[in-house]
C-alpha cells in the first residue's frame, strides 16, 4: 500500500513514461481520497496533429493526465487538457 505522496510521484510517472513512451512527467497534484490517491499529471508528448503530417517538429503537446491509484496499482488513467508548447 501506498504510504505517502514521495510514492505516489514514482507510481505514477514511472507508469505514464512506459505507458506513453515520454520522458518528462511531472506530478502537479496529488490528493489521498478514501480509497487510494487522485494525482494530475503534466505529461510532454510529441504534438499528434504535427507527427500526423509526417512533419519534424519541437512542437510538444503539453497533456495534463488525471491518474486514480487504488493501493499501489494504477487504477484509471484520463487525458483531461492539451496545449502546444516547443521545447
Amino acid at each position: 500500500m501506498i504510504e505517502n505522496i514521495e510514492e505516489v510521484r514514482d507510481v505514477v510517472t514511472e507508469f505514464l513514461k512506459r505507458t506513453l513512451k515520454v520522458e518528462d512527467v511531472k506530478v502537479i497534484k496529488a490528493r489521498k481520497v478514501e480509497d487510494g490517491w487522485e494525482t494530475e499529471v503534466e505529461a510532454y508528448e510529441e504534438s499528434s496533429f504535427i507527427k500526423s503530417l509526417g512533419l519534424p517538429t519541437r512542437v510538444q503537446d503539453k497533456n495534463i493526465y488525471a491518474v486514480k491509484l487504488n493501493s499501489n496499482i494504477v487504477e484509471s488513467y484520463e487525458r483531461k487538457e492539451s496545449s502546444k508548447t516547443t521545447k
